[in-house]
């Protein structure tokens, strides 16, 4: 893997991420085939390796707390990877002979993971629907949208990863600025994007990078947000599977979390 871009590490090195949001790499792998709209029974290994390979990479460089286990599954992959394009071996009349497909016991890891996901998924929908929390409500919408209304389901890390890679590519498209760009740390970021927030009740997850061009603001920005999620000063909610995000501006709750380094700071 790549070291870290330049321009992420004054940012991401002075603020650690710590996310309660944060899940495995069995998690992100059937994220990836979600995405990819592919079988779990017939991964392809080489895309999906890729994939998984570059964003372990962006959460490196987001100083994610990486956990061991995301990158013992990176060399599993790898492993999977290259026996998948070996020879398989002759049998005595000169024809392939059959053998275990290399990816079967990833396969029946990930087929448990999701049984187990899904079980759990239930629960705390019955939970969060109680609490009125896990799908937010809103009648209006849905009158106005009729029959394709997709009800918002609050977003995880991964999705929002996903996201954030678009909006970098997009990035890339644009015309570069000559101009060094501003370092802007990520508690100013914050008052911004909230102040932003202020005006309207909701904005699209990439109107948070509308006002910044270079590779440090995206960043930052995108810190910003996963701090403010921390904090509970947002909710991040996506229509359907892979459907645009939205962020909303939340009341904080008495039980959020401080900023990091200034436990006594409160942003309203």
């Amino acid at each position: 893997m790549s070291q870290p871009h330049p321009d992420f590490e004054s940012a991401s090195d002075a603020f650690p991420v710590k996310l309660e949001m944060f899940e495995g790499p069995l998690d992100l792998l059937l994220h990836l085939i979600r995405k990819n709209e592919v079988s779990i029974h017939d991964i392809p290994i080489a895309l999906i390796t890729q994939q998984y390979l570059a964003t372990i990479e962006l959460m490196q460089e987001l100083n994610l707390d990486v956990a061991g286990e995301f990158l013992v599954m990176a060399a599993t992959l790898i492993h999977i990877k290259s026996k998948m394009l070996l020879p398989r071996p002759e049998t005595a009349s000169g024809v392939e002979g059959e053998e275990d497909d290399p990816r079967d016991a990833l396969v029946r890891r990930l087929l448990e993971h999701q049984k187990f996901k899904a079980a759990a998924g239930l629960l705390h929908e019955r939970e969060q629907l109680r609490a009125a929390q896990w799908l937010r409500p809103d009648e209006r919408v849905a009158a106005i949208a009729g029959d394709d209304y997709e009800p918002e389901i609050e977003v995880d890390l991964f999705s929002l990863l996903t996201a954030f890679q678009a909006v970098v590519q997009r990035a890339k498209l644009r015309p570069k600025v000559l101009l060094p760009p501003e370092q802007i740390p990520v508690e100013v970021r914050i008052d911004q994007l909230l102040a932003r927030l202020s005006e309207t009740e909701a904005c699209g997850f990439e109107d948070l990078f509308a006002d910044v061009d270079d590779r440090a603001g995206l960043i930052v920005t995108f810190l910003a947000l996963l701090e403010m999620i921390r904090l509970k000063l947002v909710r991040v909610f996506q229509s359907g599977t892979f459907g645009p995000i939205r962020v909303y501006k939340r009341a904080r709750p008495a039980d959020a979390p401080h900023p990091i380094g200034d436990p006594e700071t409160h942003h309203g």
